[in-house]
């Protein structure tokens, strides 16, 4: 099995905080990342697909193929946008980072399966601290 590793960057803004809940409450759960005026990050997202190599050509997948997947189906969704307002697959979600992973995953992975190849993980690195990585179980994403 070999496993093919894509890195990409965005910058976007978020809040997370929970429409019914008080500013006070959000602010007691998520911390400063509730702040009404929001805040943003320069994340870094790593898709990584895996498969045998073809035959035919030897890659698992193309890697220029699966660059340009991740740039039309994400990048050029999230990057320099609101994550809560603007980015249509994280609509009605809390902008978490775990719930980010999820929908990029569930973005991509149909794109990624017609190319023959099987998405593997997706990390998505919010700051040098912090980094969720997803591969896949099935969930339910927090609203």
């Amino acid at each position: 099995m070999i496993y093919l590793t894509r890195r990409e960057r965005f910058c976007a803004a978020h809040r997370m905080f929970r429409e019914e809940w008080s500013d006070e409450l959000n602010l007691k759960i998520f911390g400063k990342c509730s702040n009404p005026n929001w805040h943003g990050h320069n994340y870094n997202l790593w898709v990584t697909v895996k498969g045998e190599p073809s035959e035919e050509h030897g890659f698992v997948m193309n890697i220029n193929i699966l660059k340009q997947l991740i740039i039309d189906n994400i990048i050029n969704k999230i990057d320099h946008k609101n994550i809560n307002l603007e980015v249509e697959f994280m609509k009605g979600k809390i902008a978490t980072t775990e719930n980010l992973a999820v929908a990029i995953w569930d973005e991509l992975n149909p794109f990624i399966e017609r190319q023959g190849a099987s998405l593997y993980c997706v990390k998505i690195e919010e700051t040098e601290n912090n980094s969720i990585e997803y591969y896949g179980e099935k969930g339910r994403i927090n609203k």
